[in-house]
């Protein structure tokens, strides 16, 4: 069982190629040969000098026993002795297990330190593993029936009799370091935080994690498991989330603030990147036989439903719950007692079990099993550990903006940037911490990651309420954040800027505030026309927010908004709130005189009705009847003499949201009072008469009442 452990715990990241599950066929004894010699010359000449961080007697007990039958395969492909049955089948299955051993030894070369460390335990049991498979073999290959020198057959029979006496091996160094690991993480669960001196011993010294670079991958690299993380394996997202948090603290407690080096961003985008190569890619034909690991120890039959015990063993549901039902205690495979009875669905083995079946076209049907344990890692909330350690570091990032070099400042912002990105609780104390005075002081750094970092870190912080307040109070920060948006060095800024303000407009009090501030509505109209798909978003969500406001009114018409909102409405993904927003600003006459002034915007407007989403529609339709209520007898006129005016109305008092339809049936009825009405409108019918029945004779809605956006918009974190 053990690729199927590995490849459902370890290396979640991708899937196995198939030469992990299937043996070659189809070749002569002696291409059979050179083929698994090939294998193992491979695994040995890769790692016999390779010096690993952990797990290194259980490497070198492996590394040895593929020297042996490295041994035992080059003697064979000397001699001219065809191979019997059983020899030939042996072979192949020693194909498949110098594979996964290939596979688990890459896997201790490469991976974080710090994830083998947490899973020592579950890397030793595959270790384990793959000797009892080794030793299987031993037992079952016909040595006596095959030319070997008396030396080889001396050393396979050595072999044998060592693997027989193989037990389960945890190496007391690893674990020792794993327990330490663990203990820093109760210490700040307990309200201390480690001196820089302990932290120096266990990552410096005992782990030789020696500078910020190395530091930083390994953060990654657990940051990229709590990503994958599918709750079958231990341990838990709070738990690595405090595992991060206390190892970030710990890079800058000891290796400080320092720029690194230019290529060091590239590190996670590599390690996505690097592709393992191992075995023979010339083999074509493959044997329809199920996979060992996919078929239960207990029952030896497909596995419907695989799950995982607390020794790290793989078994199918039914099987191993009948096994304990019958009063065992006991791990089945390795005789090891269980910590507990919880079985924990194996969801990627699954995957891959449904995936084989699929491609050979064999029925796989597996059972619809709820595991509410999932949804609880999904929301974990952090634990004090967490907490805890994210102070420290935070404190010790504003200490650096207030009075580190400039490189510590450029690595400060961008912390600051990260952890406010992730939950409220970050956001809250950076804020009461005091960050927000020096992050607007970098909003004008003419260095720009420092400046995209500053305004993200800002927006990110915004989102926490009681932090709309402290930078709106902050003197200078919202004037700061302006400048951003109209002279930001990248789009990103600018589009950050944006993001900013429509954050901050959330408040009612902060509207005019803003509104009023010099170019702000002025840089989001522009934004508006001239950027980006996601920079138009930001901007017209901002610009929305604003027009709610009554008094900005006449700001927003000299600014320019009202034509960029007008373009706008051609716009898919941007239309509704543009619509929402002229259905406000034309409220009032002064608005209502602006867009008429404006040669498309009926047209645009109209275009909506037709084309646009529900909410599009609605909106749309509640700016005509508003500009026919506030622009006069004109404004009436250019509307009624839209020929597809009466066809749309008639569509959405049938078909429209029932906002849609009122709105709908009190503009039928401003047209009622023209004197062209029935020109137009007589054919109206039954469904203006029954949404008529249904509305006032006049709408008395609120101001903001009268459009329909979805005001709930998240504001991205980034």
């Amino acid at each position: 069982m053990a690729s199927g452990v590995i490849f459902s715990s370890l290396r979640r990241r991708r899937s196995p190629s198939l030469e992990a599950f299937l043996a070659p066929v189809g070749l002569s004894d002696t291409a059979l040969v050179r083929t698994v010699v090939g294998v193992a010359n491979d695994l040995v000449i890769g790692f016999s000098d390779h010096r690993f961080p952990f797990q290194r007697k259980n490497s070198r007990s492996l590394i040895r026993k593929v020297e042996v039958f490295q041994l035992l395969l080059e003697s064979l492909r000397d001699s001219s002795v065809s191979l019997p049955s059983t020899a030939a089948l042996c072979l192949r299955e020693l194909y498949l297990l110098v594979y996964r051993s290939k596979i688990l030894l890459d896997y201790c070369a490469q991976s974080s330190k710090l994830w083998l460390l947490l899973q020592n335990h579950s890397i030793s049991g595959h270790f384990h593993d793959l000797g009892q498979e080794f030793s299987t073999l031993l037992d079952v290959f016909p040595v006596r029936a095959v030319d070997l020198s008396d030396d080889v057959r001396e050393q396979v029979e050595l072999l044998r009799r060592q693997s027989r006496k193989a037990r389960l091996f945890v190496d007391k160094r690893d674990d020792g370091f794993r327990i330490k690991f663990f203990s820093f993480l109760d210490a700040f669960e307990n309200g201390r935080i480690p001196c820089a001196d302990e932290s120096r011993r266990f990552y410096v010294d005992e782990l030789k994690i020696s500078d910020a670079r190395s530091c930083r991958a390994e953060i990654e690299a657990l940051e990229e498991q709590i990503v994958n993380h599918e709750g079958d394996i231990e341990p838990t997202v709070s738990v690595l989330n405090g595992l991060v948090a206390m190892t970030r603290y710990s890079r800058f407690l000891l290796f400080g603030f320092e720029e690194e080096d230019d290529d060091f961003g590239l590190w996670n985008e590599n390690q996505k990147k690097a592709k393992v190569r191992l075995g023979n890619q010339d083999i074509a034909d493959k044997i329809l036989t199920i996979p060992k690991d996919f078929c239960c120890p207990i029952s030896l039959d497909l596995m419907r439903d695989p799950v995982i015990i607390s020794t790290g063993q793989t078994y199918d549901r039914s099987s191993i719950s009948r096994w304990m039902d019958e009063g065992h205690c006991s791990c089945p495979k390795t005789g090891q007692t269980l910590a507990h009875n919880r079985l924990v669905p194996n969801r990627a083995l699954r995957n891959l079990i449904g995936q084989w079946c699929s491609a050979n076209g064999i029925p796989y049907d597996p059972p619809e099993v709820i595991d509410p344990s999932a949804e609880t890692f999904a929301s974990a909330c952090p634990a004090k550990a967490t907490v805890e350690a994210n102070k420290a570091t935070v404190a010790l990032l504003i200490q650096q903006l207030a009075n580190g070099s400039h490189a510590g400042r450029t690595v400060a912002a961008r912390e600051i940037r990260l952890l406010a990105k992730t939950g409220k609780e970050n956001r809250a104390f950076i804020g009461e911490a005091g960050a927000i005075p020096y992050l607007r002081d970098l909003l004008s750094s003419p260095n720009t990651v420092v400046q995209e970092n500053s305004v993200t870190a800002l927006l990110n912080l915004s989102i926490f309420d009681r932090n709309k307040s402290r930078i709106m109070d902050e003197a200078g920060c919202l004037g700061s954040i302006v400048d951003v948006l109209r002279y930001g060095q990248t789009t990103e800024a600018r589009e950050n800027a944006a993001a900013t303000l429509f954050s901050l407009s959330a408040v009612h009090d902060y509207k005019k505030r803003i509104a009023d501030n010099v170019g702000a509505v002025e840089a989001l109209a522009s934004l508006l026309q001239e950027g980006t798909p996601r920079g138009k978003k930001d901007a017209v969500t901002a610009l929305f927010n604003l027009s709610t406001h009554t008094e900005n009114c006449a700001r927003m018409i000299a600014a320019g908004a009202v034509t960029g909102l007008i373009e706008a409405l051609g716009s898919e993904g941007i239309a509704e709130e543009a619509a929402g927003a002229l259905a406000l600003i034309v409220r009032q006459p002064l608005g209502a005189k602006a867009i008429v002034s404006e040669q498309t915007a009926v047209a645009g407007l109209i275009g909506m009705m037709r084309c646009g989403s529900p909410r599009g529609k609605e909106n749309a339709v509640a700016a005509l009847l508003e500009l026919c209520r506030s622009g006069g007898t004109a404004a009436t006129e250019r509307v009624v003499r839209v020929p597809a005016l009466a066809g749309l109305l008639q569509t959405l008092l049938f078909t429209g949201t029932k906002r849609a339809r009122r709105k709908a049936a009190s503009l039928a009825r401003v047209f009622q009072r023209c004197e062209n009405a029935p020109l137009h409108y007589g054919g109206l019918g039954l469904g203006y008469a029954s949404a008529s029945n249904s509305t006032s004779t006049r709408d008395t809605t609120s101001f903001a009442g009268d459009v329909s956006v979805p005001l709930s918009i998240s504001v991205p974190v980034l």
